[in-house]
């Protein structure tokens, strides 16, 4: 009797042993199951680029069955917003941050930060003054320069390559339009000598409001303008709405930079004349991507060129530039 009393002990401290073994796999598995989560931090999250941006990041976490966490600042100029975002995401842990940093400068720290705390950083749209490789891992972004320069190849040819022309700056340490406006006055000087640059160092701000109150002081300042270009969303639709003001829309020749549905219409009505157009679908899409590429140890290019073109009322109908020009991003921000 007592042997097969010990004997029933032994078996079942056996079989409790043999579940227990049996259930770590399991539990291991479902910590591998777990999803990677990746911060995504735009620049703001208002204007329609910022959207798409969000779009093609999601498009990537589908893909990828990884969780994409979208936040950033209201705002455009809000630096210490969009520092305190990441500085929450190191605080609280990620797997990595895709980062449009608004502040060339003032984001250095934070992503360094980020680094150092094992939480890799991907750059969209903008740079950083940073190494790549070292302080982040890949700038996935426009060719701005070159985006600049299409731009004033565009009004250069509209105005024949005379008259008087004005940039509005955008917003002081933003490096990518900063990009945008030098190749816009390198390419102006060298390939049309005989445009006259009235003013290069206004700047519109963050908001369309405050680009349409700069523009108009331009505006008011100078009556005889044949060229005006903006190197972004906002600064584009700020002019815009000062030269409708004015009575001037039509008449002075009008490049900007992005799209919206209202810039879009513009155009069509003859009141902008060219949209150099990026692809923030493909900005987001892809900085999610190489993100967990990087994480999952396959190697990436440090710098990643998302591609620019020019739109004008010539090829704006074209269904491979209209499908970048306005795209539905109805299937991936529905219920975000």
């Amino acid at each position: 009797m007592l042997r097969l009393i010990s004997g029933f002990i032994l078996a079942l401290v056996l079989c409790l042993g043999c579940a227990k073994e049996e259930g770590t796999p399991t539990e291991s598995g479902e910590a591998k199951a777990e999803k990677l989560r990746i911060a995504v931090i735009p620049k703001g999250t208002t204007h329609e680029f910022w959207k798409s941006i969000h779009a093609g990041a999601i498009k990537a976490s589908r893909e990828l069955d990884v969780e994409v966490i979208w936040k950033g600042p209201l705002k455009e100029d809000d630096r210490e917003q969009q520092i305190n975002v990441v500085q929450g995401f190191i605080a609280t842990g990620v797997d990595g941050i895709v980062l449009a940093p608004l502040d060339a400068a003032a984001l250095v720290r934070p992503v360094r930060d980020a680094t150092k705390a094992g939480i890799p950083v991907v750059l969209i749209d903008s740079g950083l003054e940073a190494e790549a490789g070292t302080d982040y891992v890949s700038f996935v972004a426009t060719d701005n320069y070159e985006g600049g320069a299409l731009g004033a190849r565009r009004l250069g040819e509209l105005l024949d390559g005379k008259g008087n022309v004005i940039l509005l700056r955008y917003q002081e340490g933003s490096a990518s339009t900063d990009k945008r406006e030098t190749g816009f006055l390198d390419t102006l000087k060298k390939e049309f000598p005989d445009i006259n640059i009235l003013s290069d160092n206004q700047y519109a701000g963050a908001t369309t409001e405050t680009g349409m109150q700069a523009a108009q002081r331009l505006l008011g300042q100078f009556s005889d303008i044949q060229g005006f270009y903006a190197p972004n969303e906002s600064s584009t639709f700020g002019a815009l709405r000062a030269l409708e003001e004015d009575g001037r829309a039509g008449k002075v020749k009008f490049v900007g930079f992005d799209s919206s549905e209202k810039l879009v219409d513009a155009m069509r009505a003859g009141e902008i004349n060219g949209l150099t157009l990026q692809n923030p679908f493909k900005m987001g899409y892809l900085g999610v991507k190489t993100m967990v590429a990087h994480l999952k140890g396959e190697p990436v290019e440090p710098r990643i060129d998302t591609g620019v073109v020019m739109v004008t009322p010539d090829n704006m109908d074209d269904p491979e530039v209209k499908s970048v020009l306005l795209p539905d991003l109805s299937e991936y921000l529905e219920g975000e």
